[in-house]
């Protein structure tokens, strides 16, 4: 018999059939971060996403008080979302010092902790302003899916050493999820904007077709026509197509 069917029958023969496996937070945990993972590859938007992230955060791994989520460019880095000010603030002093938790997660994709951020020696310039705001301790997991990283989920707490193995090992859980969700959430905005762009690009292609039968233009000569409407009445070149399908004309 395989090893890991031997375990598993172990494992049942040694349970208590009395004993209902809900009770067991291990158990209720997996529930929860299953039912994490879906809600939030049902959001509706990236945003969207982000704040149910930081929410979820917050009530599921141990000694977290608030979150936010950091993602980054070449050269810049943002918080797009988060439980309350005072992340934006701390996220805020990370950014213009180049260092700290949320910004080695990013840059070295590994597992940043620490319980006392004004004497951690990784960080001395942020630490020590992190922890005139209140806060004193960070916990860092990049999010990614696959090899693409989207960022970092970063946990706060204002109490010293408020994150143990226990909360390291759930967040680690909970940001695999976060990170799916997010790639999922980042898919359907990228689609949904394709979908628009090519419906916008089929309507200005009706106005332009209409332009040239009703002044015997070329397609070009149509287009610049439509353009230069659209830039004297400041109106979206989108919006001057539609009023040119709907009425047979264009507003000069």
């Amino acid at each position: 018999m395989p090893e890991t069917e031997r375990v598993v029958d172990e494992m049942d023969l040694e349970s208590d059939p009395g004993t209902d496996e809900t009770t067991d937070p291990d158990v209720d945990l997996a529930l929860s971060l299953a039912e994490v993972a879906r809600d939030l590859s049902g959001e509706a938007s990236v945003h969207s996403a982000l704040t149910r992230i930081c929410e979820i955060a917050v009530d599921t791994v141990d000694g977290c008080t608030a979150a936010g989520v950091t993602v980054a460019g070449p050269d810049w880095y943002r918080t797009p979302a988060a439980t309350e000010q005072l992340v934006h603030d701390v996220d805020r002093l990370q950014y213009e010092t180049g260092e700290g938790p949320c910004v080695d997660a990013l840059r070295e994709h590994v597992v940043f902790r620490t319980g006392d951020l004004a004497a951690d020696p990784r960080w001395p310039l942020f630490g020590e302003k992190a922890a005139e705001l209140g806060i004193n301790s960070m916990l860092s997991f990049r999010l990614f899916n696959d090899e693409d990283t989207f960022g970092s989920l970063n946990l706060y707490a204002q109490e010293h050493d408020a994150f143990s193995d226990r909360s390291v090992d759930i967040g680690a859980v909970f940001a695999a999820h976060a990170g799916l969700a997010l790639g999922h959430a980042q898919d359907r905005d990228t689609a949904r904007n394709l979908e628009l762009a090519l419906d916008s690009n089929r309507r200005v292609g009706m106005a332009i077709g209409i332009l040239m039968a009703r002044h015997q233009l070329d397609e070009h000569a149509a287009f610049a026509l439509l353009r230069g409407a659209s830039q004297h009445a400041n109106r979206k070149l989108r919006v001057m197509a539609e009023e040119v399908i709907s009425t047979g004309e264009i507003a000069r």
